[in-house]
């Protein structure tokens, strides 16, 4: 048993999308301070690893956010609402037709001009000539010596 489970309780009687709350109320509803390790940003985050009280908000099927160490308030969010991993534009890593996760992971979010063909050169091909301009800047350097 943990000395945050108070908190769990609350969060899980909670039946509204968004909980905000100052820390003074989350010490309220615990019974007890809050580590000094409150005012680093860190700390609220959503790592199990990170701390007993993470373990506790997750359990209870929420998420910290809009966490404001300054002013000491952050908002608990349900899970599964407004979930930022959870909206359809956010990257969701699944293994796709190539196997790599990664595979479109830019989708949507550029479109190309209608007209546009990206196989044609940039620059015209006299530009272009790569060679031609290798070669006069050689020229230019030889002849000031």
């Amino acid at each position: 048993m943990s000395k945050y489970d108070a908190l769990g309780t609350f969060l899980s009687k909670q039946t509204a999308v968004s909980v905000p709350m100052t820390f003074r109320e989350i010490e309220r509803v615990t019974g007890t301070k809050l580590p000094n390790s409150k005012q680093y940003p860190a700390w609220w985050s959503n790592n199990t690893w990170n701390n007993v009280m993470t373990k506790v908000w997750l359990d209870a099927g929420y998420r910290t956010e809009q966490v404001d160490v300054a002013h000491e308030r952050l908002v608990f969010r349900r899970m599964g609402q407004s979930d930022v991993r959870e909206s359809p534009r956010a990257y969701q890593p699944k293994a796709t037709s190539d196997g790599h996760p990664g595979w479109g992971l830019l989708k949507g979010t550029f479109t190309i001009e209608s007209g546009w063909d990206p196989a044609k050169p940039m620059l015209d091909e006299e530009v272009l000539d790569i060679d031609r301009t290798a070669d006069l800047i050689d020229q230019g350097l030889e002849g000031s010596k």
